[in-house]
């Protein structure tokens, strides 16, 4: 059992890996503003996802603290480049 829950947990890491991938090149190539901010806000999210399964299977709690920080960094990022986005402006 233990071997089958080890397996599912590094297909569901090679997934996440996968979107977040996909993810990356849609705010890249996105047609507009609005389509970019959605990737790049979708690509710290399971970046942050990629980060947690990493701290299960080695079993490090460091990951977890940067899961943290980069949570914190990716919703400031993302309600600053909405604000820009709408008023053209930060402040």
């Amino acid at each position: 059992m233990e071997n089958f829950l080890e397996y599912l947990i590094w297909i569901v890491l090679a997934i996440y890996l996968g979107m977040a991938i996909f993810s990356a090149w849609r705010a890249l190539r996105g047609e507009n503003g609005l389509v970019r901010l959605t990737g790049l806000d979708l690509t710290s999210t399971l970046t942050i996802s990629v980060l947690v399964i990493v701290a299960i299977i080695t079993g490090s709690k460091i990951y977890i603290d940067i899961a943290i920080a980069a949570a914190a960094l990716g919703y400031l990022s993302t309600v600053a480049l909405a604000k820009y986005i709408s008023d053209q402006k930060v402040f």
